[in-house]
């Protein structure tokens, strides 16, 4: 599976999307976001018969809708997901994809992953290039730094474990949205948890502490200045807030979070309970 890579110009924190082209004569484009010339030289190299996106979000999806007029490739969605496709895109998908679905790209096989968590639709693509397991990630991950998961539509639980899931593959690259090649995935990966676990402890401790609107909890939860992304920031505290809350580690309301204390029983250990006679 030949891949190749081509940056163009968005709106985002990086400045720039990478789109990607799988294959050699015929090819499976993803994640066109916008045009530009370099992008559009890639393509005319190509028979692009697919086009498929990991996520709906404005900056991965921008020159769908052309592309796929001037080419005639066969758009694939989401299963579940068509209608939101379409109301992003502009454009209705021909065919729809589940983890595990394969797009056949000339002799070759993609097969489609799913890793929701950035944004409930987010999948990625396997394939090999003969020498490397390859995963195309979207906005999973990142070689530095991190990637946006907030509330509402993020969801830090499955955002996580779609990170576990990926790091238990192993492939031999990552190739992300945003950003360089990823060439060390498990390392990467940990990263990428242990920084989300590291913010969800410092969210748990704020909430003990008292703080308890989003607000007051960022607040609590940042030591450095988040004034110029400040609603991202809050964002993924409501995010990690809501995964507390389903694992009963906080009570949240939808407004106010407060500590779920341990019951009595539940601070001694099944040793204890016996040796006491409890």
């Amino acid at each position: 599976m030949n891949v190749s890579r081509v940056s163009v110009q968005t709106n985002t924190p990086s400045g720039t999307t990478n789109t990607y082209l799988l294959g050699s004569d015929s090819a499976l484009l993803i994640d066109p976001a916008a045009r530009n010339d370099a992008l559009d030289a890639a393509i005319a190299a190509h028979s692009v018969d697919h086009i498929a996106v990991t996520h709906h979000h404005p900056d991965h999806i921008g020159a769908v809708h052309e592309y796929a007029i001037e080419t005639g490739a066969t758009v694939w969605a989401k299963h579940g997901r068509e209608r939101s496709f379409k109301s992003a895109t502009g454009i209705a998908p021909d065919r729809t994809f589940r983890g595990g679905t394969a797009i056949e790209i000339g002799s070759e096989r993609i097969h489609v992953l799913e890793i929701p968590g950035h944004t409930p639709e987010h999948v990625g693509f396997v394939g090999n290039d003969g020498v490397q397991t390859r995963l195309l990630v979207g906005d999973l991950a990142v070689a530095t730094g991190s990637v946006a998961v907030g509330a509402p539509e993020g969801d830090m639980r499955a955002y996580l474990g779609s990170l576990r899931r990926v790091h238990a593959r192993a492939p031999d690259v990552l190739d992300p949205g945003h950003g360089p090649v990823i060439t060390t995935p498990r390392t990467t990966i940990r990263e990428l948890i242990d920084r989300r676990l590291d913010r969800e402890q410092h969210v748990l401790t704020a909430v003990e502490l008292g703080a308890s609107t989003v607000s007051e909890i960022t607040d609590a939860a940042y030591e450095k200045d988040i004034s110029s992304v400040r609603s991202l920031a809050e964002a993924t505290v409501k995010a990690h807030i809501e995964k507390l809350a389903v694992e009963q580690k906080v009570k949240w309301d939808g407004t106010h979070a407060s500590f779920d204390r341990p019951r009595e029983d539940d601070l001694f250990s099944i040793e204890e309970k016996t040796r006491y006679g409890r």
